[in-house]
């Protein structure tokens, strides 16, 4: 059965930088890679999926189900030594869905010749498949931790090892490596960021004449695949015979020293961490020049190349936005001259240059902004204060949600999982065959049922299920008051400094996150549930202060929040985290004053309290008071919530002597 025909790389209109980068990455695979952001709509999977039809075809080793070389066969390939003849096939396009399991991506034990045959075989995965192809992650930012980790030792070493159920085996994984993400669904990884050879951010065209062409096309399409695919014919074949001899001459394009002087100072002047981006920069400058058909790297091919390789290399916080402007590359470009320009015979002052390698302090660099802000001339009420910088982040202590959850894969709490590791077998619950514990089972009652060859004689009840238990993403709810008793500029600052530390580490765990304010006469939801923890960030610096504190309105809000988040998300945990000094001063309509209406708002937040510990939520109260007479309110609110009550200092990990966990689960393990 013939396949339906792709979307002809040729008929994608505007996306120039897109398409460059895949071309070049064709051209050069060492690159490695490229990864694509933009909003939703933008043909990113389209342009991606056409680039393997302009790919040369492999030859590979006709029995080899690891796709070697014939020239070159893996020596450590699971089906060799090869004999056998070659053959030819086209470049694998390989897509890995955000939903695939760790055995379909690296492989696994070939369980019906085990259970039949009584062998050990290795049942390769998508991995082996995407060999000297292309693999494709759409949705890269939300694909799976522990997959991110496999994918990403294979990409940085060429190579797949599998490591399980009695299986032992390493494979060569040498793939073009293509993601795509929409941004506003959370940011990737930094660890996986940097993998990622080039990064393109594509958006739709905001010209009429573009917009209309593209509708065109595409209706086009729709309407007769094979004939439009054959209108484009020629000219998909014109780029895969521009890509062949591009290829064919890259090894002999040359690098002048002038030009690789310019790449270091680019990459100098943007103060990236390590080499990988000079590496990546000079192969992608290379690739360029091979491009069009030059013999050495010129000035142009630097330039085009910095503009794809550098901008998700600056991001040197988890909020800081990737990109840059076009002011500073025009301005690194012209400094970086300079340096081209100089013969480059003085010697380093050290053993990795003038600084010594260049890195950078320890921790990640706290970004600036919210403080300094213009008090609005907007009818504020005079207690409304601006935003306080937050205070320098810290490394966050490691808050938990007790028990054992169900939810969306993670790093914060624990779950039962597909993934991590095997705790015990079950023959009613659990994921996939136990294989030691079935065939223990199976055992002892082989000569009663009359075996006779190499196989195993199993019955239904023999099954063993594997018990796992991972990690867990939760949904953290940030309740912080804003009232006028924080608002003193220095407390605020740490609270906010606080929260942002709690944020990056919510980033780092792959929470989905939420913020609740309340301050004047009332509570806001200043950020519903996200996966977008930087905007969670940008919300928290632009933080004004100020006016009452309506709390038991906010514990109310936080209330509803949850609620709702579990009719949407039923499997995912919920932590509040309550940053407050306790003291309330509003009480829900109430017509109450002075020292009644303060006993009443205490009330009325500790009765709202008791709501949220009903709604099964996990939480913890942060204790913001400070001076010399404390009320001990925070403390009464965290028994109400039913959890810890920590200082506001106790957030940060090195104030905590070992592995702290803030929330134990004093209830026993679930069988």
């Amino acid at each position: 059965m013939t396949a339906a025909p792709r979307f002809p790389f040729s008929a994608v209109v505007g996306h120039d930088d897109l398409r460059l980068a895949l071309l070049l990455n064709a051209v050069h695979p060492r690159i490695g890679g490229v990864l694509v952001r933009g909003e939703k709509g933008t043909a990113k999977s389209t342009v991606v999926r056409a680039l393997a039809s302009l790919l040369p075809p492999l030859d590979v080793v006709a029995d080899c189900r690891f796709g070697c070389a014939p020239s070159s066969p893996d020596p450590q390939c699971p089906d060799g030594p090869h004999d056998s003849a070659s053959t030819q096939r086209p470049a694998q396009l390989v897509e890995l869905p955000v939903g695939a399991t760790e055995d379909r991506l690296i492989g696994s034990l070939d369980l019906e010749r085990a259970l039949t045959e009584g062998v050990r075989a290795f049942q390769p995965g998508l991995l082996a498949a995407a060999h000297r192809g292309v693999l494709y992650v759409d949705e890269v930012n939300l694909l799976h931790d522990h997959l991110v980790d496999l994918l990403l030792d294979a990409a940085a070493m060429g190579r797949a090892h599998v490591e399980r159920e009695g299986v032992s085996v390493s494979h060569a994984a040498s793939f073009l490596l293509v993601g795509t993400m929409n941004p506003e669904e959370g940011e990737l990884r930094p660890q996986l960021l940097d993998r990622f050879g080039l990064t393109v951010q594509v958006a739709a065209s905001r010209e009429v004449a573009t917009r209309t062409e593209v509708v065109r096309r595409r209706l086009a399409f729709e309407a007769d695949p094979v004939g439009f695919a054959a209108k484009w014919a020629d000219a998909d074949a014109e780029l895969a015979a521009h890509i062949r001899a591009a290829r064919d001459r890259v090894e002999q394009v040359a690098l002048p020293d002038a030009e690789l002087r310019r790449i270091s100072a680019l990459c100098a002047s943007f103060d990236v961490d390590g080499m990988r981006a000079d590496l990546v920069l000079a192969r992608t400058a290379i690739a360029h020049a091979a491009w069009r058909g030059a013999e050495a790297v010129a000035e142009q091919d630097v330039e085009a190349a910095a503009r794809l390789a550098l901008p998700h290399r600056r991001r040197r916080d988890p909020f800081d936005e990737p990109g840059m402007a076009e002011d500073q590359l025009e301005q690194a470009l012209a400094e970086a001259a300079e340096h081209a320009e100089d013969d480059g015979d003085e010697p380093p002052e050290g053993p990795d240059g003038p600084d010594g390698g260049g890195q950078a302090p320890d921790g990640p660099t706290e970004p600036t902004g919210g403080g300094g802000a213009e008090e609005r001339s907007d009818g504020r009420a005079p207690a409304d204060k601006a935003p306080a910088a937050p205070t320098p982040a810290f490394r966050a202590r490691l808050l938990e949600v007790p028990g054992l959850g169900d939810g969306a894969p993670g790093r914060r709490s624990r779950s039962r999982s597909r993934s991590g590791r095997t705790t015990r077998s079950s023959t009613v619950e659990g994921h996939g065959v136990h294989v030691a514990a079935t065939l223990a089972a199976a055992a002892p009652h082989q000569v009663a049922r009359g075996r006779s060859g190499p196989g195993l004689v199993l019955r239904s009840d023999d099954l063993r299920r594997e018990i796992r238990e991972g990690r867990e993403g939760n949904l953290v709810l940030f309740a912080v008051d804003a009232s006028g008793s924080m608002a003193a500029r220095e407390r605020m600052s740490a609270v906010s400094g606080a929260v942002l530390s709690l944020l990056r580490d919510a980033y780092q765990r792959r929470d989905k996150v939420g913020v609740v304010t309340f301050r004047g006469d009332s509570a806001e939801l200043a950020l519903p549930p996200t996966s977008s923890v930087d905007i969670a960030a940008a919300r928290m610096r632009g933080l004004r202060t100020g006016g009452r504190t309506p709390l038991a309105d906010g514990l109310l809000q936080v209330q509803r929040v949850v609620q709702r988040e579990r009719t949407r998300d039923p499997q995912r945990r919920a932590l509040v985290v309550l940053l407050t000094d306790g003291r309330a001063t509003v009480a829900v309509n109430s017509g109450l004053s002075g020292r009644d209406r303060a006993q009443r708002a205490v009330d009325d937040a500790l009765r709202a309290a008791g709501l949220v510990a009903e709604t099964g939520a996990a939480s913890i109260v942060v204790d913001c008071e400070n001076g010399m007479v404390r009320l001990g309110l925070p403390a009464r609110l965290a028994a109400a919530l039913g959890g810890p009550c920590l200082r506001l200092e106790e957030l940060s990990a090195e104030n905590v002597a070992g592995v702290v966990r803030a929330v134990r689960d004093e209830r026993p393990r679930a069988a």
